[in-house]
């Protein structure tokens, strides 16, 4: 099987070779040779050549790009890189690891507890005071806080490295809100669907147990006094939102595990006790699951000008009435200086040495630690003590000499705000660059989640190899990438035959239940994609009404082009005869296109839809998520396709995006469940649709042109906007009048797009949403909008909707004052809905300074 997989016709493969001379290698023992665990990998990767490589290289960009799967860093925002060949560590090498990883968790688990209990590490003289109090992560107001259980440090993960001489070395421990076990997922499902053979053959432990475990630690943390009978905990997961670096992670589980993805916005403080806010009111929440930094996460009594927490969490905390994994205050484990002291602590109290040891670090608050720093500055590598290792990092070997003595005079002055390692080069690694294997240092982070009988470790993690053989640093901001990490199964134990991996879970979350941030941003989606596609069909057709090959007449076009500003409302624009913009439109038009700067652009639109797709990432199925891709990648090629302008056929650079769109409400129409999501969804996108042809009646029809010639074109470009000029020519022929046209966009229930159509689909969505709010018997606000704007269409005379105003020469005042109202309508069913289904409470500001804060 394996061979017919590699199976080529015409010419061998080019041979690949890794040759990793000069360095210690991950893959290979002292005297170069390779160690099993690598040789079928590597034999294999051989077999598929140069071309087989970068071949899948390609389909896993492909993949992770359609998966949505994203990392933004210093403001930008790229696919998450991955490495195709993963890195293989034996049954013996993990088991290292794995028992290391669990006696450091217990011994921080021990660590955190006395922090926030007796403090006997500090009463001991084991920590210096000042190292623990002056660091930010420690929280005083989390003392004597407690979760449920035997463990407070519920989800660990550390950063670890090989050093030349074999051993294995902690680099940093992560513990307020450990990233990336849904990365190691995603690698670990798109290598799997790339190297399904290969997987297959080697034997690799599964990652599914490790999450399981921490869904079924997730449900032993509530509060037994929360728990409802015959109800599960509601447990849910904090985001900071969209723009956080790992969104897409945060999104991932949330779908994965099954929990609602909330913002702090989403949650409210109420008679002790946390309540997210849904479209049926407040619903109790027992545990959160944090992707929040601590001080951020209640602007009451921490980071008073924080936007991401819950105001009066830790009150609740303290109370018991929620569970929050990982615990407020658990970033002190984070603190470099604490990494100096936890081999005696260690010693102290459980009489043992670390089996997977710390890399040696120094707290320039010790006189002695100090003085070595100071005179070994080219060998280490230097940060605040507030913060941990990974950020704001420098090393003295990329330092001037001038920098140094800068550096150290900052030490000198205070030396307690500094913490230094001592350098170390981590080993290299197979990684595929520039269409070649080169060997690249790597480092690996490893997690472990509570269970009932200690630590379970996840059988792998994620591997980050250096974009560059000589740098110091391996960060994604940097261009490293990630790996896939295989470990081999024990011999006594075989999973050879279990499923790949589980299907991610759906969220079981009732609909009604859903956070009203979560059906605003639907709603907004709906609304800001019509809007795109029927500006993006209108510039098609106003492009190809002005490159045909009949002159329009001077009227027809004036029309056209004001009706562009006017759907668009990009202001002035066309309404005002200024810098000759009917003589010469082309600026003008590209402007409205392309300038993403100009709100009510296409390029605009589209973005603002993308971007509150992005805020409910974990309701949009993966069809969805690769369509939506597929229109940001459009947006940027506008720019290219229309670099000539209007002089070669400009309406086809349009193509691709009405086609994405068209395939998107294909998505949402036959794809989506039947809920309240889709319900706010459908009401958007109608509204929109209501409005949009309203106003482009009211620019093209309501005005009456002085010539049958301008009216005609008036009447092909509106038709043909609207998908509906075939049928209409099918059905009347050469009757192309002015109330054939009315009846045809406005009454004619087998038209889609039509008012009437339209209308009376809002009435149903608009009659299905939640009555929950009031108990008034009497029909809701947006409902009798709909039912008025239905009865106004209904009981309108066509004849007279086509009159010429006397008094009002060329403008049809009637049909005017029908389409005004209509708008006025949908603008009173929009802000209705709002009022009711979505929160507005204005963001927390602390009223007090908070007295813990250290300048």
């Amino acid at each position: 099987m394996a061979q017919q997989q590699t199976q080529t016709t015409g010419p061998a493969p080019e041979p690949l070779r890794y040759d990793a001379t000069g360095g210690q290698d991950e893959a290979l023992a002292s005297d170069g040779r390779l160690l099993p665990q690598w040789q079928q990998l590597l034999s294999r990767v051989e077999e598929m050549g140069v071309v087989g490589l970068a071949d899948r290289t390609d389909k896993i960009r492909r993949i992770l790009r359609d998966d949505g799967a994203i990392y933004s860093a210093a403001g930008r925002t790229s696919v998450w890189g991955l490495d195709p060949l993963p890195i293989v560590l034996s049954a013996d090498q993990w088991r290292e690891i794995e028992v290391g990883l669990v006696e450091r968790a217990q011994l921080l688990d021990f660590v955190l507890k006395d922090l926030y209990g007796n403090q006997e590490i500090i009463r001991r003289g084991l920590v210096p005071p000042e190292a623990i109090y002056n660091h930010p992560g420690f929280i005083r107001a989390c003392h004597h806080t407690h979760l449920p259980g035997q463990h407070q440090l519920i989800l660990y993960a550390a950063d670890l490295i090989r050093t030349p001489d074999g051993r294995i070395m902690v680099l940093s421990d992560r513990t307020q809100a450990p990233s990336g076990t849904g990365y190691a997922l995603e690698n670990r499902l798109v290598m799997q669907r790339v190297f399904p053979l290969m997987f297959r053959e080697s034997g690799i432990r599964m990652l599914r147990s490790f999450f399981n475990t921490m869904r079924n630690q997730m449900v032993r943390l509530a509060p037994t006094k929360n728990l409802r009978n015959g109800e599960g905990p509601r447990i849910v997961i904090l985001t900071p939102g969209s723009y956080s670096e790992t969104f897409f992670e945060h999104a991932f589980l949330a779908n994965y595990l099954g929990y609602p993805l909330v913002q702090g916005k989403d949650l409210t403080v109420r008679k002790g006790h946390v309540w997210m806010k849904t479209l049926d009111g407040l619903s109790r929440v027992d545990v959160i699951l944090r992707r929040v930094d601590d001080s951020y996460c209640d602007p009451v009594e921490l980071r008073g000008d924080s936007q991401l927490g819950v105001p009066g969490l830790l009150e609740v905390v303290r109370a018991g009435n929620v569970s929050i994994a990982n615990p407020l205050g658990s970033g002190i484990l984070e603190a470099g200086a604490l990494m100096k002291y936890l081999p005696a602590i260690s010693e102290h109290f459980f009489g043992k040495t670390l089996r997977l040891p710390s890399a040696p670090t120094y707290w320039c608050g010790d006189k002695d630690d100090c003085d070595y720093v100071i005179n070994n500055l080219r060998q280490m590598r230097i940060k605040p003590a507030q913060g941990h290792f990974d950020s704001h990092a420098i090393y003295g070997s990329s330092l001037s000499e001038n920098e140094l003595n800068d550096l150290s005079l900052q030490i000198q002055q205070t030396p307690a705000n500094f913490v230094a390692q001592d350098y170390i080069q981590p080993v290299t690694g197979p990684c595929w660059r520039n269409n070649s294997l080169q060997p690249r240092p790597f480092a690996l982070r490893t997690f472990a989640v509570a269970d009932e009988q200690g630590y379970k470790v996840m059988p792998g993690g994620l591997t980050r190899a250096a974009a560059n053989a000589r740098d110091q640093l391996i960060s994604n901001q940097l261009g490293a990438v990630s790996k896939d990490t295989w470990v081999e199964l024990p011999s006594e134990q075989d999973e050879a035959n279990a499923p790949a991996a589980p299907p991610p879970l759906m969220n079981r979350t009732v609909d009604s239940s859903l956070p009203s941030r979560v059906v605003e941003n639907l709603f907004w989606v709906g609304r800001y994609a019509e809007r795109s596609d029927m500006s993006l069909r209108l510039l098609r057709t106003v492009f190809m009404q002005l490159n045909g090959a009949n002159q329009l007449p001077a009227e027809a076009e004036r029309q056209l082009l004001y009706s562009v500003t006017q759907l668009t409302m990009t202001y002035p624009g066309f309404t005002e005869a200024k810098d000759g913009v009917f003589e010469n439109p082309e600026r003008e038009l590209m402007s409205v296109v392309l300038d993403h700067k100009r709100m009510g652009s296409i390029s605009s639109s589209l973005r603002s839809m993308l971007r509150s797709s992005a805020e409910v990432r974990e309701m949009l199925s993966s069809d969805t998520q690769r369509v939506m891709n597929d229109i940001d990648d459009e947006i940027e090629q506008l720019h290219i396709n229309l670099r000539t302008g209007m002089s070669s056929a400009p309406e086809e650079a349009l193509d691709p995006l009405v086609t994405a769109l068209l395939a998107l409400g294909g998505l949402f129409s036959d794809s989506m469940f039947r809920g309240m999501s889709w319900h706010f969804l459908e009401i958007g996108r109608g509204i929109e649709k209501v409005y949009q042809l309203t106003t482009l009646m009211r620019s093209l029809l309501v005005p009456a042109c002085s010539l049958d010639e301008s009216e005609a074109a008036c009447v092909e470009s509106i038709l043909s906007t609207t998908e509906g000029l075939t049928t209409f020519r099918r059905r009347f022929r050469n009757d192309a009048s002015l109330y054939n046209v009315l009846a045809t966009l406005m009454l004619d229930r087998t038209n889609p797009r039509s008012l009437i159509y339209q209308l009376e689909q809002l009435k149903r969505f608009v009659g299905a949403l939640p009555k929950t709010r009031t108990a008034a018997p009497e029909s809701s606000r947006e409902e009798r909008a709909m039912i008025e704007a239905i009865a106004n269409l209904q009981l309108a005379d066509l004849t007279k909707l086509i009159e010429v105003n006397r008094k009002k020469p060329n403008v049809r005042s009637q049909l005017d004052q029908l389409l005004v109202r209509l708008q006025e309508l949908m603008d009173t069913t929009a802000t209705a809905i709002s009022d009711v289904y979505f929160d507005h409470a204005a963001g927390p500001q602390q009223l007090v300074q908070n007295p813990w804060v250290i300048d």
